[in-house]
């Protein structure tokens, strides 16, 4: 396989999730070899980011890449999963707020937009990090996500929580364009509306609301409708879970196991991956 990037420019405008305020992403061409690179075009200087897990600064609320001026743009994760469900190698771009749209919170509206853009293949081959050795990252509080060897991208995701409206979830399957494009892109975020209070109270999530989020209050679901697919909770763990996993500037070959884990732990286990040379290959399709 070829790399590929997007024939031409494409916009997509939508609100940052916690300033409220208007953004645009442009997202364009870029060379074989560049990764995905985002820029800031509110900033004439020190205004680029690559999509690297080594650049993430903030992983509290979202993934969020700075750069050595010590500027940021944040919730990268969303578009990062289109990206790699659409087999988009290279990409450059172009934001103008610190923060990605939210657009719906989940990956939706990316997905739809982009699925029938045109792509081109680019002269050079397309590179995978191949997992050869078992890596792990282990929070005090037993949430992991470990990585092991595979010759596709697997994902297993568990969550446990108190609410029984969320409880128990599983999601356990190969990473495709179909189930993503099904199963995860549609998949919101979701948190409870005590958490929504607390944020508001400290000036955050001014553009928050039940057009972009899944709220739960007690065992109840805020939003009219409910949720949008059989187990929305987990599977939008999952899809932050492949965007965070394309920070690694490739695409990942490993069986991916999560429990009750989150943008943090998925940028550890990186860390823990590339500390040894011993742990993955980089290989050629």
């Amino acid at each position: 396989m070829q790399q590929k990037t997007f024939e031409s420019k494409i916009e997509i405008k939508g609100i940052g999730l916690h300033s409220g305020c208007e953004s645009k992403l442009v997202i364009n061409p870029a060379p074989a070899n560049s990764g995905i690179v985002f820029a800031r075009s509110d900033m004439k200087e020190n205004n680029v980011f690559p999509a690297l897990y080594k650049n993430v600064v903030d992983t509290r609320n979202c993934t969020c890449l700075g750069n050595s001026s010590g500027q940021v743009v944040s919730t990268i994760e969303h578009i990062m999963a289109t990206l790699y469900a659409l087999e988009v190698d290279n990409a450059f771009i172009e934001v103008s707020n610190p923060e990605v749209p939210i657009m719906d919170g989940s990956a939706k509206v990316f997905y739809d937009m982009l699925k029938n853009e045109k792509t081109v293949e680019q002269n050079a081959k397309r590179k995978y990090l191949k997992v050869i050795k078992p890596v792990e990252f282990i929070d005090d509080k037993g949430n992991y996500v470990k990585l092991a060897p595979s010759d596709e991208l697997k994902i297993k995701f568990v969550i446990d929580f108190p609410s029984k409206i969320v409880g128990h979830q599983e999601f356990a399957q190969k990473i495709t364009k179909e189930n993503f494009a099904q199963m995860i892109a549609p998949a919101r975020t979701f948190c409870e509306k005590y958490q929504v209070d607390y944020l508001r109270s400290i000036g955050l999530i001014k553009g928050g609301s039940l057009e972009n989020a899944v709220v739960l209050d007690g065992e109840t679901i805020l939003n009219e409708g409910g949720f949008r697919v059989e187990n929305e909770c987990v599977n939008h763990k999952t899809l932050d879970c492949i965007g965070d996993l394309y920070t690694s500037g490739f695409r990942l070959l490993a069986d991916v196991e999560a429990f009750r884990s989150g943008h943090y732990h998925n940028n550890e286990v990186l860390k823990k991956l590339f500390a040894d040379e011993k742990n993955y290959q980089i290989v050629e399709d």
